[in-house]
C-alpha cells in the first residue's frame, strides 16, 4: 500500500515558479494497491499515479507540469478536441484505478491544487459529506437506459396527394400534425412507463437531457436518457426488467437500450460540496 505523504510535490523557494501541481482524480476510503497504480498511466508529462492520505480518505493524485496545467495553457489545450479527449481518458483511468479497490467519488476534470498539503486540506474539509457519499455508493453501480421513439411517418398532405385546393391541403396538413403529435405522445408515455418501472429496482435515478440525433448518430428521436443507481445484489433483477421492457416496447417500434455497469458518475455529488472544474487552493 502507498503511505501517507509518499511522493509529495517538492517545495519551492518563494517567488520561484512551481514545477508541478497536484491533480486529484478521485477520493476513496479504500487504499488502492501500488501494483494497480503502477500500470495506470495518468496525464501526459506527469509523474506516476499515487495515493495521498487525508484522514480516513485516500486521494488518487498525480504531479503534473504546472506550465501545461496553468489556466491559460489548459484552456487552450481543452479547446482542441484531440487534447480534450486525451485528458478525459487520462482522468477516467485514474478514477477507474480508484474504483478497483472500493467505492469512489470521481472529482471533476481537472481538479488541481498547488501542492499535496492544499489537496489534503480541501478534502479534509469535506470529510463528513464525502464519507457519507462513499457509504451511499458502496456496492452500487450505475446503469444507463435510453429510449428511442419511432420515426415519424408523413401522413396525408404531401405534395401530389389529391386535389391541390387550399382547403383540402389544410385539412391534410392538420391531420398529419395531429397524427404526429399523437404518435409522439404515445411514445413518450411508453418511455415514462419504462422509467417508472425501472425505478422500482433502483436506489436512485436521474434523468439526463436526451441526446440529439446528431450525437446519437440515429435517425430517430431519443425520448429518455436516464441513469439508475442499482445495488449490486439487485443487478440481475434490474437487467431482467430492462429485457422484458425492451421486448414489450419493440412491438410498438419504441426501442429500449441499456449499458453498464458503470462507475456512478451521475450520483457522485454531495450537496453543496462540488469541487470547481479547475480549482487552485492556496496556502
Amino acid at each position: 500500500m502507498s503511505t501517507a505523504g509518499a511522493g509529495r510535490a517538492p517545495a519551492t523557494e518563494p517567488g520561484v515558479p512551481r514545477p508541478t501541481v497536484t491533480c486529484v482524480f478521485a477520493v476513496t476510503d479504500t487504499p488502492v494497491p501500488d501494483e494497480v497504480l503502477s500500470v495506470t498511466p495518468g496525464h501526459d508529462g506527469g509523474g506516476p499515479l499515487r495515493v495521498l492520505a487525508a484522514g480516513p480518505l485516500h486521494l488518487i493524485v498525480q504531479d503534473v507540469p504546472a506550465a501545461a496545467f496553468g489556466e491559460e495553457a489548459l484552456a487552450e489545450r481543452l479547446n482542441r478536441p484531440e487534447e480534450l479527449e486525451r485528458c478525459v481518458r487520462a482522468h477516467h483511468r485514474g478514477v477507474e484505478a480508484a474504483a478497483s479497490a472500493g467505492p469512489v467519488v470521481p472529482l471533476p476534470m481537472p481538479t488541481l491544487y498547488l501542492d499535496d498539503r492544499n489537496a489534503v486540506r480541501a478534502v479534509t474539509a469535506r470529510e463528513k459529506s464525502l464519507c457519507a457519499l462513499l457509504d451511499r455508493l458502496r456496492n452500487r453501480t450505475e446503469w444507463a437506459v435510453k429510449v428511442h421513439g419511432p420515426t415519424t411517418e408523413r401522413g396525408p398532405g404531401g405534395a401530389g396527394d389529391g386535389p391541390a385546393d387550399g382547403r383540402s391541403y389544410l385539412r391534410r396538413a392538420s391531420a398529419r400534425r395531429r397524427a404526429e403529435r399523437e404518435t409522439r405522445e404515445h411514445a413518450l408515455a411508453q418511455a415514462h412507463a419504462v422509467d417508472g418501472e425501472l425505478r422500482r429496482y433502483a436506489v436512485a435515478a436521474t434523468r439526463h437531457r436526451p441526446q440529439s440525433e446528431q450525437l446519437t448518430g440515429r435517425s430517430v428521436p431519443q425520448l429518455l436518457n436516464v441513469a439508475y443507481l442499482v445495488d449490486d445484489g439487485q443487478r440481475a433483477e434490474f437487467v431482467r426488467a430492462v429485457g422484458e421492457l425492451s421486448r414489450d416496447a419493440h412491438r410498438t417500434a419504441v426501442e429500449v437500450t441499456m449499458s453498464g455497469p458503470w462507475i456512478p458518475y451521475s450520483f457522485a455529488r454531495s450537496d453543496g460540496a462540488e469541487c470547481a472544474a479547475h480549482q487552485e487552493v492556496r496556502a
